[in-house]
């Protein structure tokens, strides 16, 4: 029964057995078996003879209007001859929409009831298996009246469909039909087959004849019967001869008393027709045969006849099947088979229907929308192919560029005096270093590498260090000069020995030794954050020690921050072409940028990290190149007239007369 169940998904199963021993076995072995095979039961009904013949239809068939989930299978187990009792109280309420599944006990009402629907059309009955009996077959087709006057009922039966009338002198039957035979009578009037009862009866008899005649043997044997001696012995005396009986009946079947043995029988599986109603015909879909572990159901569903408005194989769960993408939640306080359906979390899937866990996505896939499928995640990193990192690369490559086109400008026009006034040596090392800021800010863009991850750390480092103490060098070169002017100061040796000059290699030797102690210590690699973005990988350089980043960047900081202090401390000094202000602007724009760049570089994730790193780099540059070149371009350019030796000299000395 378990196996039927399985087989058309039925977990939601009603039990209805009569009490008794066998009724107990019964129950105790199913609910072993649908525990073992996840079939839950709705409701246990346990009916007693006593209860069928003296309490209220109510009390005693209460699970047909009991507020279940949808119970549409039913497992009656009857033992007793009280069938008629439970089918009748079962069919006064029309239950035409259950699958009613039995054994062999259960048997038709014959009480010619003539309902348009039957609660009973399409039970399922398991039968033991067994061949015709061909002495039965004979019996039945010879069996009449005449032949067993004595059987009364026989006589009846005769009276009720042969037509016979009876005769008044000596209450005979007369005028039936000629040569009348049990086998004529359509099988909803008389079923010929030799039912369960009848054969295990039949088997019955042939045990307890074998077993009287081994006792009669060991008796002889045991010379205990002498010639003439009328044997007595007692019923009891059989016992241990029926327990260990085998022996095979007259129509050829294995008969086994031993209990244990008896488990291998084959059950044919019976569909119960009664519709239209009186039809009873009992019609093999299936056999069942349990070969140890290894047990067989072969059924036909086509043939089977549903019970009455069922067009289609019925569905008895307590819940529907979740589906794939979703796990199952017990339900408080019910049994297994009732649960919800709760949608897998994050990055984990269920790939099948009923599932008890969900299944994590290993870290280089991902789940889908739908959570039943894990795909491959791929690979991203700040391409040059994206719409950011093409950006990111097209103003890189207009800012070099641009700061060439500065560089050959200063170069063409290097003899004229605001070249001359500004240090065009220290101006053309601040282009080119500025042209190599520009150009490091590609190291970030595209796929990383193990070369390009160390080569972007220790580049932004030199060549920002590089730039920015180019910056404090002019700023020093330019208070100086105007120093220097005064005639015995010590300052204008300082300026002919070329002193500020030692700025940038030191400065910048400095930052290589901190570099050197960087890649020496935890250098930068490539990193695979696969949890940051859904469904990417991002691919990208890990800064390996981040103590060393920041004492490089807060080192950048503090040269930054001086060549401002110096350059805002001489930002009045009096001068034609002083750059004091323009540094002081630069500055102020160099330190903004980075100070900003902290915390939204940390604030950001995957891709937008690293375009934050290069736009600082951009940003910094570019502030640079404005605040200190482009006000000398436009003079360069548009006003020629102020890029003269002439009035040169005369800002000097009105600078002079007049300090402000």
């Amino acid at each position: 029964m378990v196996y039927l169940m399985l087989h058309f998904s039925w977990t939601w199963v009603g039990l209805v057995i009569t009490e008794g021993q066998k009724g107990l076995q019964f129950l105790s072995d199913m609910r072993t078996e649908m525990d073992k095979n996840g079939v839950c039961m709705a409701f246990v009904e346990m009916i007693s003879n006593f209860l069928a013949l003296f309490t209220s239809t109510t009390q005693k068939l209460n699970f047909l209007t009991r507020e279940l989930a949808p119970v549409n299978v039913v497992v009656i187990y009857y033992d007793t001859e009280s069938v008629s009792d439970v089918n009748y109280q079962i069919g006064q309420y029309l239950v035409t929409w259950k699958v009613w599944v039995t054994n062999s006990h259960w048997h038709a009402d014959m009480s010619g009831r003539n309902f348009i629907f039957d609660a009973f059309h399409g039970t399922l009955i398991f039968s033991h298996h067994r061949e015709a009996t061909p002495h039965f077959k004979t019996f039945i087709h010879t069996a009449n009246p005449s032949k067993y006057p004595e059987d009364t009922f026989l006589t009846l039966y005769w009276f009720q469909n042969f037509h016979c009338s009876i005769s008044d002198s000596d209450c005979t039957l007369r005028s039936c039909l000629p040569n009348a035979s049990l086998a004529w009578l359509p099988v909803n009037h008389f079923d010929g087959a030799m039912s369960d009862a009848s054969y295990n009866i039949y088997n019955a008899v042939y045990a307890v004849a074998h077993a009287l005649h081994e006792m009669l043997l060991q008796q002889v044997v045991m010379n205990q019967v002498e010639n003439g001696d009328k044997l007595v012995f007692s019923p009891w005396q059989l016992h241990p001869f029926l327990k260990k009986m085998q022996f095979k009946n007259p129509v050829g079947d294995q008969v086994n008393l031993d209990k244990e043995s008896n488990v291998e029988a084959t059950y044919d599986i019976l569909n119960f027709w009664n519709f239209p109603e009186s039809l009873r015909l009992r019609v093999k879909v299936g056999e069942f045969s349990p070969h140890g572990s290894y047990a067989q159901l072969s059924i036909s569903e086509d043939k089977i006849e549903w019970a009455t408005g069922i067009a289609e194989i019925p569905r008895s769960v307590c819940s529907e099947s979740c589906l794939p993408g979703f796990r199952k939640t017990p339900q408080e306080g019910k049994p297994a088979c009732c649960f919800d359906c709760t949608p897998c979390p994050d990055n984990e899937i269920a790939n099948n229907t009923d599932m008890e866990q969900c299944v994590k996505c290993p870290d280089h896939q991902y789940a889908n929308i739908h959570q039943n499928q894990c795909l491959q995640k791929s690979v991203t990193f700040l391409a040059y192919t994206d719409s950011l990192g093409m950006a990111l690369a097209g103003t890189t490559m207009s800012f070099t560029l641009f700061t060439f086109a500065v560089l050959v400008l200063f170069v063409k026009h290097r003899d004229t005096p605001i070249v001359k006034a500004n240090n065009r040596a220290l101006s053309y090392t601040l282009l080119i270093s500025l042209t190599c800021c520009f150009l490091c800010s590609l190291l970030f863009i595209g796929r990383p590498n193990a070369a390009t991850c160390i080569l972007q750390q220790i580049a932004f480092g030199v060549v920002f260090t590089v730039a920015v103490s180019t910056t404090l060098t002019k700023t020093i070169t330019v208070v100086l000069a105007f120093k220097a002017i005064v005639p015995g100061r010590r300052m204008r040796q300082l300026l002919v020995l070329g002193a500020p000059n030692y700025i940038i290699p030191f400065c910048s030797l400095i930052q290589l030794i901190l570099c050197g102690i960087w890649m020496g210590t935890n250098p930068p690699f490539i990193d695979t954050d696969t949890h940051l973005e859904h469904g990417h990988i991002i691919i990208m350089c890990n800064k390996g020690s981040l103590t060393a980043f920041y004492c490089v960047l807060g080192y950048l900081g503090c040269l930054a921050l001086v060549s401002f202090t110096v350059a805002f401390l001489a930002r009045n000094l009096p001068d034609t072409f002083n750059e004091a202000k323009f540094l002081t602007f630069s500055m102020l724009v160099f330190c903004s940028v980075w100070v900003t760049f902290l915390p939204v570089y940390h604030s950001s994730k995957g891709k937008a990290m690293v375009a934050m790193e290069v736009f600082s780099i951009l940003a910094s540059s570019a502030g640079l190149l404005g605040c200190m070149f482009v006000p000398k371009c436009y003079i360069m350019l548009l006003r020629s007239d102020r890029n003269s030796s002439h009035g040169f000299r005369d800002k000097i000395y009105s600078g002079r007369r007049n300090p402000s």
